[in-house]
């Protein structure tokens, strides 16, 4: 439980080092229409490395659909118990705690769409101009709800082992297409991506820990 918090506040702390490096290290107008970027070295040299490859921009839009009817699952098993057991307190403290994640989330995608730290290395065809680039949104989102979906998975469908395991590796496949394929697709910069998976990695850790500080403290009362 409390490698879990260290993880997560090891993994934040990352998270915010890297913000503090881009705003202030390699910083030059590298950018679509001049805009500067950190890193700007590594980042470009990388860009150059993968190119542009808008199919598998397409995939990973495809697939983050996808991650998102997977949450929407999840918020329907929450929605059942509630009405079954008539009370929040009821429901799986796994929901409960799965619900103020994709909260937290959903804060973290609406801040930095306000707190410009990147710019797209691209402008998008159907976009408006440029366009916040960091953390990379599309990479918080799918890894937070797969791989809380992957913890999950043992608890919902412990009945079924072939179910369990078939889920699993489809989850583990989708993320990682998701993450790679965001990169390759050049949409966005490798410390895009970093950060995307650091923020992730930070708030998962924590949903962890808070789960089995919850476990704990309701062993206790027993």
């Amino acid at each position: 439980m409390k490698k879990k918090f260290i993880t997560s506040a090891v993994c934040f702390g990352l998270f915010l080092l890297l913000i503090v490096l881009l705003k202030t290290v390699d910083v030059a107008a590298v950018g679509p229409e001049g805009t500067e970027i950190g890193l700007s070295k590594l980042n470009v040299a990388a860009h150059d490395l993968f190119g542009e490859n808008l199919g598998w921009y397409k995939v990973t839009n495809i697939l983050g659909y996808l991650a998102i009817l997977i949450a929407l699952g999840f918020a329907a098993i929450g929605g059942l118990q509630l009405i079954r057991r008539r009370s929040v307190l009821k429901v799986d403290k796994e929901i409960l705690l799965l619900g103020c994640l994709y909260v937290v989330t959903v804060i973290f995608y609406v801040l930095f769409e306000k707190v410009i730290v990147n710019y797209r290395p691209i402008l998008m065809p159907d976009g408006e101009g440029i366009e916040a680039s960091f953390p990379s949104s599309h990479t918080v989102l799918s890894c937070v709800i797969l791989g809380s979906g992957l913890m999950l998975l043992k608890k919902y469908m412990k009945k079924n082992k072939t179910v369990q395991t078939v889920l699993t590796v489809v989850f583990a496949v989708m993320l990682a297409l998701i993450v790679a394929g965001r990169l390759i697709s050049g949409v966005h910069w490798f410390t895009d991506i970093v950060g995307g998976v650091l923020l992730s990695a930070a708030l998962l850790n924590a949903y962890e820990g808070l789960l089995k500080l919850w476990k704990k403290s309701d062993k206790r009362k027993r």
